[in-house]
């Protein structure tokens, strides 16, 4: 088992992306998600994984089941007000990246939690940002 993970929207719908076979749609992305000794899933990125499902409601589902299931590995995480403020903060301050409140609040969680590692699609965004208190720390991306 690898250390804890935040997951963001795209990855962690491309971890759960299957074929019509039922096979992983993204090996490298399921696998960092299984690896992961703990999974964040932080409220935001939840409801937004919700709207890219919304054609697909017993995959959302089954989910949600997993997440709140106490013997997986995810863990539910509502943002405080603090991640909101602290998003915003973010969203400012990289304002070329239009890192926008989902993501920031992701960084703001990474921050919170001390949990540097980001499973995302948005390597983009996510390389470029740095958090902690004088914006130093990179997140490592995965996969």
């Amino acid at each position: 088992m690898s250390g804890p993970i935040i997951a963001d929207t795209g990855g962690l719908l491309r971890a759960l992306a299957r074929t019509a076979e039922g096979k992983s749609s993204f090996p490298e992305y399921e696998s960092a998600l299984t690896a992961a000794r703990l999974v964040l899933v932080p409220g935001l990125v939840l409801a937004e994984v919700d709207y890219f499902l919304r054609e697909r409601r017993s995959a959302m589902r089954k989910l949600i089941a997993e997440i709140f299931d106490p013997a997986t590995r995810y863990q539910y995480e509502l943002p405080l007000p603090s991640d909101l403020v602290r998003a915003l903060e973010l969203d400012a301050k990289f304002k070329d990246l239009s890192l926008g409140l989902v993501d920031g609040t992701v960084a703001a969680l990474a921050e919170r939690r001390q949990v540097y590692r980001v499973l995302t699609t948005d390597r983009r965004d996510f390389g470029a940002l740095r958090v902690g208190p004088r914006l130093t720390r990179a997140l490592e991306l995965l996969p």
